[in-house]
């Protein structure tokens, strides 16, 4: 045979090897895929990606939904605890203040809180309220920027805002009994201070009075100010004075020109917030003063217990309305400066 017809004797057996059932036996060598099934290798079908990752999505999404229902279910204590302890008996105040006694509809108990001792127990609230949000607005604005300023103190900073926390928060029958053992006629400050020659009486300090009253709202009006200002506080960036000090502006311009400007609705907030404390405080002027101080939140006790005039019960209602009232005006009011001073401090 010649060395041509044998070359060609051998092409059949090359080709029937490599193309063969056999060939995917063979190391490195693939396998024919079942019918209908891409080649091993080759690229995958878009619309096969599109699907096998919206898969994950699905399954996040899934997740998503299922935790925001976990979360929405855990708040149902806190809605049903604010329904029934605060939104039933709100909705009652405001009806039984339009109605008399026998359950007829009046405006007869709107008319009467604003006539004579009630009006003044009224302007009484207003006026104390005012004065010490003023006082803790002060004050405690003064302290948290002198806590501030000492960066190197740490500790000092976390001090005063735990005693804050705190005493923000010691109020009612303890508070006054604790001003009565100190400034009472005969507590222990007011011995001490007549020893040395100083009368408190002498001077027109009477802790039963309205001076005394805003003495003892004003312990925890201060540090609630600390507590409410403190972030808007934070929140002044350190560029600014460094701007400032670059363009020539002294301590006090700067101050005037954009430190008080960009804190004013953090301050005003925190005003309302202080106000809004003291207008609604009741146990701690209850019994610091036994009612010898006419504010609003003392008349309604009085009324709704009938230890004035019996029968009176929705006058009192009627005064728990109006309160309701100027209490919603103030947090509307706070929300809004709050979410407007927000903006500084992001």
């Amino acid at each position: 045979m010649s060395s041509s017809d044998a070359g060609a004797s051998s092409w059949p057996e090359v080709t029937e090897a490599s193309t063969g059932a056999g060939a995917g036996d063979r190391p490195g060598t693939a396998a024919s895929a079942p019918d209908g099934a891409p080649p091993a290798g080759s690229p995958e079908p878009a619309g096969a990606a599109v699907a096998g990752g919206a898969r994950p999505l699905a399954r996040m999404a899934q997740r998503v939904v299922r935790g925001d229902g976990l979360a929405l279910l855990g708040t149902l204590p806190f809605f049903a605890y604010a329904v029934i302890f605060l939104g039933f008996p709100t909705v009652a105040v405001i009806v039984d203040s339009f109605k008399t006694d026998d359950g007829a509809w009046t405006l007869g108990n709107i008319r009467t809180s604003f006539e004579g001792l009630y009006r003044t127990a009224f302007i009484t609230s207003i006026e104390v309220s005012l004065l010490t949000a003023a006082i803790g607005v002060v004050f405690g604005g003064l302290l948290a920027q002198a806590v501030l300023t000492t960066k190197r103190n740490t500790w000092l900073r976390r001090v005063v805002t735990t005693a804050s926390g705190v005493f923000a928060n010691f109020g009612g029958v303890p508070l006054a009994f604790a001003f009565i053992a100190t400034l009472g006629t005969t507590g222990l400050a007011t011995r001490w201070l007549k020893d040395i020659g100083i009368s408190l009486s002498s001077l027109g300090f009477n802790l039963y009075t309205f001076s005394g009253v805003a003495v003892v709202y004003t312990y925890f009006q201060v540090p609630l100010m600390v507590l409410a200002i403190t972030p808007a506080l934070e929140g002044l960036r350190p560029q600014w004075r460094e701007a400032a000090q670059g363009l020539g502006a002294s301590t006090w311009a700067f101050w005037r020109h954009v430190g008080l400007p960009v804190l004013f609705p953090s301050i005003a907030g925190s005003f309302l917030l202080l106000f809004g404390s003291s207008f609604a405080a009741y146990a701690t002027a209850q019994a610091l003063t036994a009612g010898t101080v006419s504010l609003v939140p003392i008349k309604i006790g009085n009324l709704v217990s009938g230890n004035v005039i019996a029968g009176s019960q929705n006058v009192g209602k009627a005064l728990g309305f109006e309160m309701i009232l100027v209490i919603a005006i103030v947090m509307v009011g706070y929300t809004l400066l709050t979410r407007r001073a927000s903006r500084w401090l992001r």
